[in-house]
């Protein structure tokens, strides 16, 4: 079985995932912008939904970052 204690990271875990500050990635939980759940006063973020969003996220040329498979490029 997975281990899924490290799959549920804090604000300080997420941001040096993620290599940006804290008060950035606070800025943005804050906003919506982040796939993050409060909890308390707690913010809590699921390394897999950060990869995805990751994965996601639009290039500074506004394009996905992700490859799409039915564009062989």
């Amino acid at each position: 079985m997975k281990d899924q204690t490290h799959d549920v990271l804090t604000i300080e875990q997420a941001a040096q995932y993620l290599q940006i500050s804290q008060s950035t990635l606070y800025k943005e939980a804050q906003k919506g912008k982040i796939p993050c759940k409060k909890i308390g006063k707690r913010w809590r973020f699921h390394r897999d939904a950060l990869a995805k969003w990751m994965g996601e996220m639009p290039s500074e040329n506004g394009s996905l970052s992700r490859k799409d498979p039915n564009n062989a490029t």
